[in-house]
C-alpha cells in the first residue's frame, strides 16, 4: 500500500468535506457526524497508518501516523482526535499487548469493514486520580472475566465498535488489587449501556457521556502487559502524549495560514493589519508555535517506534502533550483576537477552535499536573546526581544540553526541593519550554527553514525569562477566607445626591 498516494487522496477528501463543501460551516454546529461522510473518510483507511503491515496496514510508522493526524487536524481538529483516539489510544495497545488472533480480527474489521475503538479509564469520581478507579473485574470460570463499574468522557460513547477498558481486581475479601488490567470488549457482545450524553462544549464531532458497564470478556480478550498493569498504562498513556503533535501540527499550520491571510488582506486606518508591530508579534509568535511543533513530530517519529516501551518516558511526555497543547490554546485565542468580531462566531474557524482546542490541556493528565510532574523529575534525577544548581544540572542533562546555554545566569540558582506546589508548576512550564528549546535546535541542524528557528528560540528564551521571574518572586497570593467581610464596593460609594 502506497502511504504517499493515500495521504495525497485524504487531504483531496478532507478539504472537499470540510472546506470545499457549501454545507462545511454548517456541518461544525452539528453534533456528531453523519454516517455518510464517516463512511467517504474511512474508506481511504486512515487508521490504516497505525497497522504494522503484516495485519494489512502501511507499517505503523510514527512519522506516517502523525502525518495522517496532521492532515486531519489542518480540516477538523475534532476528526484528528477521533483518528488519535483509535490509533494511540486503542490500535496501538492491540499491537502491542493483544492476543495475536483477536490482534488479526480487529485489524481486519478496522480496515475492512470501518470499525472504530475507543478507550475507557475515567470515572465520575477518580478523573485524574486513575489508580484508585472503583470499575473491578473477577475471574468467571475457567476462561472469562465479569467487568462491572461506571465510566465516562470517553470519546465515542455509542458509537465505538471496540472499547479497551481498565479495571482493578476484586479479591475474595471484596477489595479491589492495586494493579491495573485492560480488556477488549466487542460491542456486539452489549453490556454497555449509555446512562447520559453529555453537551459537551466543543468538539461536537465526539460524542461523550457516561457509560454503565457489565460486561464479560474472555481471556484472550485481556491485554498481556511486559511487566505490570500499571507500567502498561504508562507506555499507553506515554506514547498517546508524545503523539499529541501529530493533532498539534496541522491545527497549528492552520491558525497560521489563517492568521497570515487575514491579515495581509485586512485594511484598517488605510494599511493592511499585518504592517501593525503588534499584529507582527502576534503572528511571529505563532510561528514559533508551528515550528516548536514541527520539532516535536521530529523528535517523536524519530525516538518513538511502536515497539518501544515509554512507560519511562515521562519527562519527554509531559512536556510535549502540555506545551503543545498550551499553544494550541494559544494560538487559536490570537486568532481569535486578530480576527475581531467575526471570529467569535461559533462557526467561524476562530472561534471554533478556541472552543475545540481548549479540553486538549485538560484530557489525558491536565497540564497543571503535567508540568508540577515536569519539575518532580528533575528533581528526583538532581538528588540521584546529588546537583542542587539548576544549571549545573541542565547544561549536562542530554535534553537541555544545548538550549540551557541560550540564558546566561538565569538559571544559575539552588532549587528548593520543598517548594510549594504553585513552584512546581511554574518550574515545570519552564524546564518544558528548555526541553523545546533542544527540540527546536535539533530540527534546525537537520535542515529546517533557520529563520522559523531563530524565531522560534527568542519567543521560547522570552517565555523562560518570564517564568523564571515569577518563580522567583512571585506566587504570594493567598485564599482570602473571610471575603464576605466588607467586601462590597456599594457600601464605600459616594452617591451624589
Amino acid at each position: 500500500m502506497d502511504f504517499q498516494r493515500f495521504l495525497e487522496d485524504y487531504k483531496k477528501k478532507l478539504s472537499n468535506i470540510f472546506s470545499e463543501s457549501k454545507d462545511a460551516q454548517e456541518n461544525t454546529l452539528i453534533r456528531g457526524i453523519e454516517d455518510d461522510t464517516l463512511s467517504e473518510i474511512l474508506d481511504l483507511s486512515p487508521l490504516a497508518a497505525f497497522i504494522p503491515s503484516e495485519y494489512g496496514g502501511y507499517g505503523a510508522h510514527t512519522a506516517e501516523a502523525l502525518s495522517m493526524l496532521e492532515a486531519s487536524s489542518y480540516e477538523s481538529l475534532p476528526l484528528s482526535l477521533m483518528m488519535g483516539i483509535n490509533g494511540a489510544l486503542f490500535l496501538q495497545p492491540v499491537a502491542n499487548y493483544a492476543n495475536e488472533e483477536v490482534k488479526k480480527d480487529i485489524y481486519d474489521r478496522v480496515i475492512n469493514s470501518n470499525k472504530l475503538g475507543g478507550l475507557m479509564i475515567t470515572e465520575p469520581d477518580y478523573g485524574s486520580d486513575a489508580l484508585k478507579m472503583q470499575t473491578s473485574f473477577q475471574k468467571i470460570g475457567e476462561n472469562d472475566y465479569r467487568i462491572e463499574g461506571t465510566k465516562h468522557w470517553g470519546g465515542l460513547t455509542g458509537m465505538a465498535d471496540y472499547w479497551l477498558i481498565t479495571a482493578r481486581e476484586m479479591t475474595s475479601k471484596g477489595d479491589l488489587g492495586r494493579d491495573i488490567s485492560f480488556f477488549i470488549h466487542d460491542t456486539r457482545n452489549g453490556g454497555i449501556e449509555v446512562e447520559e450524553y453529555y453537551n459537551n462544549l466543543g468538539l461536537y464531532m465526539l460524542p461523550y457521556g457516561k457509560n454503565k458497564i457489565d460486561i464479560t470478556v474472555g481471556e484472550d480478550h485481556k491485554l498481556q502487559p511486559k511487566s505490570t498493569g500499571v507500567t502498561m498504562m504508562l507506555d499507553l498513556l506515554h506514547r498517546s502524549r508524545l503523539q499529541f503533535p501529530g493533532m498539534g501540527m496541522g491545527f497549528l499550520r492552520r491558525m497560521m495560514d489563517e492568521a497570515i491571510d487575514h491579515c495581509r488582506n485586512r485594511l484598517v486606518g488605510g494599511q493592511s493589519l499585518i504592517d501593525y508591530d503588534q499584529v507582527k508579534h502576534r503572528v511571529s509568535v505563532i510561528q514559533a508555535y508551528f515550528t516548536v511543533c514541527s520539532a516535536m513530530c521530529n523528535f517523536t517519529s524519530t525516538n518513538v517506534p511502536l515497539d518501544k516501551n515509554t512507560s519511562r518516558m515521562d519527562l519527554e511526555a509531559n512536556t510535549i502533550k502540555s506545551l503543545v497543547t498550551d499553544y494550541m490554546q494559544r494560538a487559536s485565542q490570537s486568532l481569535l483576537q486578530l480576527k475581531g468580531a467575526m471570529g467569535y462566531r461559533l462557526d467561524s474557524i476562530a472561534g471554533r477552535s478556541v472552543v475545540d482546542s481548549r479540553p486538549f490541556q485538560i484530557f489525558e493528565g491536565s497540564n497543571d499536573i503535567l508540568y508540577q510532574q515536569i519539575t518532580e523529575s528533575v528533581l528526583k534525577m538532581m538528588r540521584k546526581l546529588k546537583k542542587q544548581n539548576f544549571h549545573d544540572f541542565l547544561s549536562e542533562f542530554h535534553l537541555t544540553k544545548r538550549s540551557s546555554e541560550y540564558f546566561g545566569d538565569l538559571l544559575d540558582f539552588e532549587i528548593d526541593p520543598k517548594m510549594p506546589q504553585r513552584k512546581l508548576v511554574d518550574l515545570g512550564k519552564a524546564i518544558g519550554r528548555i526541553i523545546s528549546i533542544e527540540f527546536t535546535l535539533n530540527l534546525g541542524d537537520q535542515g529546517f527553514n533557520k529563520e522559523l528557528v531563530h524565531n522560534a528560540v527568542h519567543v521560547l528564551q522570552d517565555e523562560v525569562n518570564s517564568i523564571i521571574q515569577t518563580y522567583k518572586t512571585g506566587g504570594k497570593s493567598t485564599v482570602v477566607e473571610n471575603f464576605e467581610t466588607d467586601s462590597s464596593w456599594f457600601k464605600f460609594a459616594t452617591v451624589n445626591a
